[in-house]
């Protein structure tokens, strides 16, 4: 029987892309350097902070200023990650139903740790149980460790739940772990990419209410 939810983050159950084009673009500035648009910033981000900056600096780690940048980003995107972030369409709705039925629910994200649990404590603290980011602690996704975590914290295992994300780096996350994949087309990426990064077409979600029927067949299914 199917029970626990495992979510990514951003481009999942939040629209972060303006916070996060906001606080690469105010380094940018500070360091003399082109700003980048929105949509760039969609097809930079899903590795985490580091890689974010890295595809956004000019020669990327071998840039001298490198690693000051990416601590700019850090201390600028820390003070401002609440700024203009929201849920998407229907994610709140989502997940009250799921709670009231009982599901146990997490996230996981390359994001900060810090500021996925600000994050979770601002939009989610009511339904969500579990959040998880990036820290020296754990490795990033596509490494499994987070969702090993994130199951050993709700009493939960692989059997029981599902992955939902809006990546290639979330289909290789359920890859490695392994896990039930569910794709959605809300995100950051289209439902083109999706399907050339492996996502199968009766695993994508293209409203969050659709998550909802999908887990009632499995439910059936098992």
């Amino acid at each position: 029987m199917t029970d626990t939810v495992i979510f990514d983050l951003d481009g999942t159950l939040l629209n972060t892309l303006e916070d996060l084009t906001d606080s690469v673009n105010y380094v940018m500035a500070q360091y003399g350097l082109p700003a980048h648009t929105i949509e760039e910033i969609r097809n930079f981000v899903g590795n985490g902070a580091a890689k974010l900056m890295e595809r956004s600096v000019p020669q990327g780690r071998r840039n001298p200023q490198y690693d000051k940048m990416l601590e700019a980003f850090r201390a600028h995107y820390a003070a401002h990650c609440e700024d203009k972030v929201a849920p998407y369409e229907g994610i709140m709705e989502l997940l009250e139903t799921l709670h009231r039925q009982g599901f146990r629910m997490a996230i996981v994200s390359n994001k900060p740790d810090k500021a996925v649990k600000l994050l979770r404590n601002k939009f989610f603290a009511g339904n969500v149980e579990v959040a998880i980011g990036e820290s020296a602690q754990i490795p990033r996704k596509p490494a499994p460790d987070m969702v090993y975590r994130a199951l050993d914290e709700l009493s939960s295992d692989v059997s029981h739940a599902v992955y939902v994300g809006d990546s290639e780096v979330d289909l290789q996350t359920a890859g490695n772990v392994p896990m039930k994949c569910v794709s959605v087309t809300w995100g950051f990426r289209t439902e083109e990419q999706l399907i050339a990064a492996g996502a199968a077409q009766e695993n994508m979600l293209k409203a969050p209410r659709e998550l909802v029927s999908y887990l009632a067949r499995l439910g059936q299914e098992g």
